[in-house]
């Protein structure tokens, strides 16, 4: 009967055969599972919630709400001041003192946003107007178009030599093509410059929250805001300044664009000329989402300076995505991380 061997056994192996073992630093990297490469999950969902048209149920059902709610609060509001008038008449004038600033500061506010509708108004119907005026060469209705641009832009300090040098020269041109050409050149030149500076900046902390915050939605709220804002800044620099409705509005409009036209869809082509496939394999999943949606933020501030600038782009070359995001991007995500 064999006795049990009790304690630790020593195997002995020979120093070649452990020398030509492989280590764990030969394996193969693990694949990435299906689905998971980084798709701009964040914008996808910023993108879904702007351009949603809500259904009529929902915006009958949200009117009687609000209309259910100033009804209340204003027969509150009456019934505690003709009581409290009643009971104690200096408190009750005091009272009604209040509701009266509340009432003038909300009417302030309605006729702000109303300015604010009538402001981007102007700004459309001056685009439509020179589209109509490229399509038809109309050398009258080209240079009523730049009328009403150094118009608009009369109490801009920084376009003043601008504008000087488009009503000095705006006589010599005889085609409609060579005018707006003056036009973006010396007015709308500076003004783009400074709106591709408010995409870089939204893109770059769109991603940088991304790849930086692992908090859950955390990455969709800065995506939403940043976009709210960066849409809101592009119209106040073409002198469009929307209000808080106007601004909702107009990125709707923005949003809904770039969905009809699938431009917020992540293929190949966007994750290549952002990163190049090589980057991205190196940085992890969350990078790689930053990077994404950071590029989508680019595309729709592209496409809030289109749809915001008074001059459709003719002869000045319109900002391109790529060129945006990377010099967005330069430095936050270096090419050795």
């Amino acid at each position: 009967m064999m006795s049990e061997r009790k304690g630790p056994v020593l195997i002995e192996l020979d120093e070649d055969e452990a020398a030509s073992r492989p280590g764990p630093e030969a394996a193969d990297p693990v694949p990435d599972l299906p689905g998971t490469a980084p798709e701009g999950r964040a914008m996808q969902v910023v993108a879904t919630l702007g351009a949603r048209k809500p259904s009529r149920v929902a915006r009958w059902f949200w009117a009687a709400l609000t209309a259910l709610i100033g009804f209340v609060v204003s027969l509150a509001a009456w019934e505690f001041v003709t009581g409290l008038l009643a009971s104690n008449p200096i408190l009750g004038w005091t009272a009604t003192g209040l509701i009266a600033v509340v009432i003038g500061t909300l009417a302030i506010i309605a006729l702000r946003e109303l300015a604010a509708f009538s402001r981007l108004g102007r700004l459309d119907a001056l685009h439509r107007q020179a589209e109509s005026a490229l399509a038809s060469g109309d050398l009258k209705d080209g240079r009523a178009v730049v009328d009403r641009l150094t118009g608009l832009y009369r109490g801009r300090a920084e376009l003043r030599l601008g504008r000087e040098t488009v009503e000095r020269q705006r006589r010599e041109v005889f085609d409609v093509t060579s005018l707006f050409a003056l036009a973006e050149t010396q007015l709308l030149a500076p003004l783009d410059a400074a709106a591709t500076r408010e995409v870089e900046a939204a893109a770059r902390q769109v991603a940088t929250v991304t790849a930086l915050v692992p908090l859950a939605l955390a990455d969709v709220f800065t995506a939403l805001t940043a976009n709210l804002r960066m849409i809101r800044r592009i119209a106040e620099i073409y002198g469009g300044r929307a209000g808080t409705l106007g601004a909702w509005r107009l990125t709707r409009a923005v949003l809904t664009h770039l969905v009809a036209t699938g431009a917020v869809a992540v293929g190949d082509d966007l994750i290549g000329s952002v990163a190049g496939g090589s980057m991205l394999s190196k940085v992890s999943r969350r990078f790689g989402e930053g990077i994404v949606n950071g590029a989508l933020t680019a595309r729709v501030g592209v496409a809030a300076i289109e749809v915001c600038r008074p001059i459709p782009f003719s002869t000045v070359k319109k900002p391109g995505v790529t060129a945006t995001v990377r010099r967005a991007l330069t430095g936050l995500f270096g090419q050795k991380a």
